[in-house]
């Protein structure tokens, strides 16, 4: 497919608020995975990004064939704010809220919820998208101002908010279930069971748990470190905590 004059004039067209920007070919190999709507696809070589899909996805390279449009170089700068190595940029319809929030509102579930509380850092909050969609979580959500859907926390979750659910909720509106929250002064978890239907909390990274969480939380829990240590990243605190749930549980992270 060939380049055309119309491709700004129609990515504009499409990036509206129900689209969200997918940066990179990861990102863009993940989505359709997982089976968002790709309306625009563009890539800089388009060759060398269908060779890439052969070698790294060769499930989704008749998709991509159908879908990317070859733009040159000075093309793809004006679509993106910030270039992608692999010169791939799509754009995806965001997935159905309501559909969204019914799963999250679902009992009993298979596998927690992951409550990020008033998180500050893009990168962090796409970090832990990606490690919720690996272990198979019901979905992530956060609370305060962060969009999850911004582009950059889509960059650092490599397109895998279309693997799980992730919404924008106050507190109140948190899904059902014990809510387990980390903080330094709660019990070790190491001595905890964490059920499948868990809402884990996480403070943000510079604040910890806001004073209404800490109140809604059914268990303080706290994650064993060195003394003298001040804390862990917010994705790793994440990671060590479904880890510790995954290990538990019968079901587990899905399987290939």
């Amino acid at each position: 497919m060939t380049a055309s004059p119309d491709i700004p004039r129609a990515w504009h067209r499409h990036g509206a608020d129900d689209t969200v920007l997918l940066d990179g070919f990861h990102a863009l190999k993940h989505a359709l995975r997982f089976g968002a709507s790709v309306p625009l696809a563009v890539a800089t070589d388009r060759a060398a990004a269908l060779a890439l899909a052969e070698d790294l996805a060769p499930d989704v390279r008749a998709a991509l064939d159908g879908l990317l449009t070859e733009v040159d170089e000075e093309v793809y700068r004006r679509l993106v704010p910030r270039p992608h190595p692999t010169g791939v940029a799509a754009l995806a319809l965001r997935p159905d809220r309501g559909a969204g929030l019914r799963a999250l509102g679902r009992l009993p579930r298979t596998a927690p919820v992951v409550v990020l509380d008033q998180p500050r850092n893009l990168g962090n909050a796409g970090a832990v998208v990606r490690l919720a969609a690996g272990f198979g979580v019901t979905g992530v959500v956060t609370t305060g101002t962060l969009d999850p859907w911004h582009p950059t926390v889509v960059r650092g979750g490599a397109g895998l908010h279309f693997a799980t659910v992730v919404e924008r909720l106050d507190v109140a509106g948190l899904p059902p279930g014990p809510v387990f929250a980390l903080d330094a002064e709660g019990e070790d978890i190491r001595g905890v069971r964490l059920p499948d239907d868990a809402v884990l909390a996480f403070g943000s990274e510079r604040s910890g748990l806001t004073a209404e969480l800490r109140a809604r939380a059914d268990r303080l829990l706290s994650l064993p470190m060195r003394s003298q240590v001040s804390s862990y990243n917010l994705a790793t605190s994440v990671a060590m905590t479904l880890y510790h749930w995954s290990a538990q549980s019968p079901a587990g992270p899905p399987r290939p």
